[in-house]
């Protein structure tokens, strides 16, 4: 059956993923404890699927405060197909450089903040804008995406380079370029992507270790509690305490 090869095949990932990439996940950890730390935002963006893992984020049950997302609706949101916002619209969308410079103009940023962008290939213009942008105003880049099968790919952007050439920091998600992964028998084209699940896998990786490196700083995390445990009669209370400091940080965004 092709459901135990796709989940062969996403396992495989997995692994790879712990044997190759825990020193880099660490490194990003820090970078973003002590952005979150300090009082200010890592920023997350995507286009396409690699918004999924941004939406893992927060709010979210377990999820905590500090990442702020810079999600377009034009680039996250595809699902009508055909017609208004299709998916033509989309393809052209994230190709068309300058978009992306567009968007980070309409944001308030300080030098401590990070900007956390995922991307499979990393070849395509606004993706690489907001790194730019980013890097332009101080902050630190952190890209996760298929480094290892894209990343000397040529870029759809004029500055001639790939956004894991622009990265300060990279964390592989190691997962094959065509993404889909299972044969069938009388199609060109695979079924079952990986990128989505290695994506997600690496984002709670990180953020679990985020969460641990504050906690032994000392650092009061805000988390996003469960509301469906009977029996638990705080959980809105933490849950207000959660949104007041995700208001207070955004404040001058």
């Amino acid at each position: 059956m092709l459901a135990n090869e796709w989940k062969k095949n996403a396992i495989s990932v997995m692994d790879k993923i712990e044997e190759t990439q825990m020193e880099n996940i660490r490194k990003v950890a820090e970078v973003m404890a002590d952005t979150i730390e300090a009082g200010r935002w890592v920023h997350t963006f995507g286009c396409g699927h690699a918004n999924l893992p941004i939406e893992e984020m927060y709010p979210r049950i377990g999820g905590f405060v500090g990442f702020h997302p810079l999600c377009e609706l034009p680039l996250t949101f595809f699902t009508h197909i055909t017609g208004e916002m299709g998916i033509h619209q989309f393809l052209w969308l994230e190709r068309a450089e300058g978009y992306g410079q567009s968007i980070m103009k309409s944001w308030n940023f300080d030098e401590k903040d990070v900007v956390w962008i995922f991307s499979h290939t990393g070849i395509n213009a606004v993706n690489i804008d907001v790194a730019l942008e980013a890097k332009k105003r101080g902050m630190k880049v952190i890209v996760f995406g298929s480094a290892s099968e894209t990343g000397n790919k040529v870029p759809r952007h004029s500055c001639g380079k790939n956004l894991f050439q622009i990265a300060d920091y990279v964390v592989d998600t190691c997962c094959p370029i065509v993404d889909a992964s299972c044969q069938l028998k009388k199609h060109q084209d695979k079924v079952g992507p990986l990128s989505t699940m290695a994506s997600v896998t690496t984002v709670w990786m990180t953020i679990c270790t985020v969460a641990e490196i504050l906690e032994e700083r000392g650092v009061k995390l805000y988390i996003h509690p469960s509301h469906n445990v009977p029996g638990d009669t705080t959980a809105h209370e933490r849950l207000d305490a959660c949104i007041a400091e995700y208001k207070k940080r955004s404040a001058g965004l």
